[in-house]
């Protein structure tokens, strides 16, 4: 269930909003006036959001890409080359 609180309450219980955010990985919607004004979210959670959002962007790229034809790498032979920049030739 979402929380909801009303403006004042970040003025008045903006350790208790951010204890909560912190501790369930849940938002807290803010109201002014009755309506929907802002979203409060723990800055751990917002950064994986943000990291989950990028990464649903690169995927759906690649499947355009393969969708147009484009040809990809054999997976053992990019893991070769990356094990060899960091380990040099094995």
């Amino acid at each position: 269930m979402p929380s909801i609180r009303p403006i004042s309450d970040l003025r008045n219980s903006a350790n208790e909003i951010s204890d909560y955010c912190r501790r369930t990985r849940e938002p807290v919607y803010i109201t002014r006036n009755g309506k929907g004004d802002m979203v409060v979210l723990n800055q751990k959670e917002y950064e994986r959001q943000t990291a989950l959002i990028d990464l649903y962007g690169k995927l759906a790229l690649a499947e355009q890409e393969i969708a147009d034809g484009a040809e990809g790498e054999d997976f053992a032979e990019v893991a070769q080359r990356l094990r060899e920049r960091l380990h040099g030739n094995i």
